[in-house]
């Protein structure tokens, strides 16, 4: 795999991950401000779910990663 590769894999994964991290702890506000909607949420922590995110892309990357340079994942004819 080359960096270029790497790199894109490395994106995509992190957008797949963020956005199956994004409903986590996600609690609507009891009572709402008037002109907000109701159920945006009160406290969406976006930086610790993106820490989360680049945490579990960079575990899931590296076996990418891993079976790509050992053959185990090729979509190469033999």
């Amino acid at each position: 795999m080359n960096w270029v590769t790497g790199i894109l894999v490395f994106v995509m994964t992190w957008w797949v991950v963020f956005f199956a991290v994004l409903p986590w702890g996600v609690r609507a506000p009891e009572n709402p401000e008037p002109g907000h909607v109701a159920s945006a949420p009160d406290k969406p922590m976006l930086w610790r779910k993106a820490a989360i995110t680049t945490g579990i892309t960079t575990v899931i990357w590296v076996l990418i990663y891993i079976g790509v340079e050992n053959s185990w994942i090729s979509f190469r004819p033999e």
